[in-house]
C-alpha cells in the first residue's frame, strides 16, 4: 500500500495563482487545499492539522505573520511562507515568528517543491522533538535533557560548559526551526544584538566541535540568518 499524500494548506488570496500552485503540487503527488482567507486559515490549520502549510504575508482577514504568531503555540507542523522578493525584513520576521522557511514570490515551482520535501523530511524528528516529555530532546542519536542538564552523542556523554549547554538547549527546544542569530544573543545574554558582537558564533562554532567530536553534525548556518538544529543527514 502506497503511502498516503502529504495534505499541504495553501493560504494564498490570489485565486489565480493559488489555483497554479496547487494544481503543479497535485502533480508532484501532494494534496492541496486553498484557503484565501487570513482568519479561516487561522482556525483551519489548527483544526485540521496539516502536513504542511504554505503561508502567503498578504492577506485579507489576517496577514500572514499574525496568522503565524497565532498558530504557531497550537501547530506543530512546517509552515513555509512566501514573501516579497528581496523583502528581508518579513523575512527575518517570520523566522522569529516561528516559520521553518521562506521563499521569495514569484517563486519557481520546483524550487517550492523541493523547500516543501526539505521540510517534510524533517517533520519525523519533530516529532519525537515534541515528546511527552517538554524537558528532553531526542534527534537521533543525540539526546539533550534539560532536566539533568545532560548531552549524550550514541549513548556517550558529552561534557558542556554552563553556555555551551544553554545554547544547545536554546536549538534543541526549537529543534527543525531556524533560530535567529539576533534572538539568540538577546536570550543568552540579556542584551539586544548590536549587530557586531560575534560571541554567539563563536559559541556555535566550539559546540558545534563538541557535537561533532563525538561523531555527528547538527548544528546548520542558515547564512545571514541564524542557525537550525535538525537531525544528523551524514554530510
Amino acid at each position: 500500500m502506497s503511502p498516503p499524500e502529504p495534505r499541504i494548506l495553501l493560504v494564498e488570496d490570489d485565486a489565480r495563482t493559488a489555483s497554479l500552485v496547487a494544481q503543479y503540487l497535485r502533480g508532484q503527488g501532494f494534496h492541496v487545499d486553498i484557503e484565501g482567507d487570513g482568519l479561516r486559515a487561522t482556525h483551519r490549520i489548527v483544526d485540521e492539522r496539516p502536513d504542511l502549510v504554505v503561508l502567503d504575508l498578504m492577506l485579507p482577514g489576517r496577514d500572514g505573520l499574525s496568522v503565524c504568531r497565532e498558530v504557531r503555540p497550537r501547530y506543530a507542523g512546517p509552515i513555509l511562507m512566501m514573501t516579497a522578493r528581496g523583502d528581508e525584513i518579513d523575512q527575518v520576521v517570520g523566522l522569529e515568528l516561528g516559520a521553518d522557511d521562506y521563499v521569495a514570490k514569484p517563486v519557481g515551482p520546483r524550487l517550492l517543491v523541493a523547500r516543501i520535501r526539505a521540510l517534510l523530511r524533517r517533520t519525523p524528528a519533530e516529532a519525537e522533538v515534541a515528546a511527552e516529555d517538554p524537558e528532553r530532546v531526542e534527534l537521533g542519536a543525540l539526546v539533550v535533557d534539560a532536566r539533568r542538564r545532560s548531552v549524550a552523542v550514541g549513548g556517550a556523554a558529552i561534557d558542556l560548559t554552563t553556555a555551551e549547554f544553554d545554547l544547545l538547549w536554546a536549538l534543541a527546544r526549537r529543534a527543525g526551526q531556524i533560530v535567529h542569530r539576533d534572538k539568540l544573543f538577546e536570550e543568552l545574554r540579556g542584551i539586544p544584538y548590536d549587530g557586531i558582537d560575534r560571541s554567539i558564533d563563536m559559541r556555535v562554532s566550539a559546540l558545534r566541535r563538541r557535537l561533532e567530536a563525538g561523531g555527528g553534525q547538527w548544528i546548520k548556518t542558515i547564512r545571514g540568518v541564524g542557525y537550525l538544529l535538525a537531525p544528523d543527514d551524514g554530510s
